[in-house]
């Protein structure tokens, strides 16, 4: 019986710190902590509006947290506020993600993106990667207007491909993404690059694995 492969995007298939690579000569040497601050508010933000039970979409946070670490770390130039934008909307892909994908689809599985991504910074990325034709949805949270990991975002997927959460199985680089796909009733595989320690003990992954092609191994 094929599956479900669905994807996260941002941290998972597209590098969240290209952005910075990109420009880090500009940005000075503290470069990577801005960066780090850029991500970490922006998925703040996400948590906290879905938890007041209000929405603006994934693009105008992640402007946001934008601001707020140009504004947190002064040393990097305000002036690149425009190339750092440019360059998160086209960010690149993992070097394995494309590889992945079509070795997915050539066993005859079926992949996805559930992202809290916008439905144009998704249409951008995947266009930049290339990885188009080797996915059959690109799911966005904007559909519902709440952000992960509500069981509603999860449940994107199961209305899509008309399938149990069961059939799927679920991948991220995110501990507590994979955490809430987890208790959601996906198989979830947890992408763990960084080497970090597990948490959420009570939701565990059917698998860790330290980059994407561990889940080749995962999916036979």
């Amino acid at each position: 019986m094929s599956s479900i492969f669905v994807f996260d995007a941002y941290g998972t298939l597209f590098d969240v710190h290209a952005a910075i690579a990109r420009f880090r000569g500009e940005a000075g040497l503290e470069a990577d902590r801005m960066s780090e601050i850029w991500r970490g508010k922006q998925l703040e933000y996400t948590w906290t509006l879905t938890l007041a039970g209000h929405y603006a979409d994934f693009w105008t946070l992640t402007e946001r947290a934008l601001d707020f670490a140009l504004a947190r770390l002064p040393t990097v130039p305000k002036a690149l506020k425009p190339k750092l934008l440019d360059a998160y909307f086209k960010l690149d892909a993992f070097p394995d993600a494309r590889k992945v994908l079509r070795e997915l689809k050539a066993r005859g599985e079926h992949t996805a993106i559930l992202s809290n991504g916008s439905p144009a910074m998704l249409a951008s990325a995947v266009e930049a990667a290339g990885i188009k034709a080797d996915l059959d949805a690109v799911l966005s949270v904007d559909t519902v207007k709440v952000f992960k990991p509500r069981p509603e975002v999860y449940a994107l997927v199961t209305k899509e491909f008309s399938v149990t959460p069961a059939e799927v199985v679920f991948v991220s680089s995110n501990r507590w993404d994979a955490m809430g796909a987890t208790a959601f009733g996906f198989r979830s595989v947890w992408v763990n690059r960084a080497k970090t320690p597990d948490e959420y003990p009570d939701f565990p992954p059917l698998a860790v694995v330290n980059d994407l092609s561990g889940l080749l191994s995962v999916a036979r």
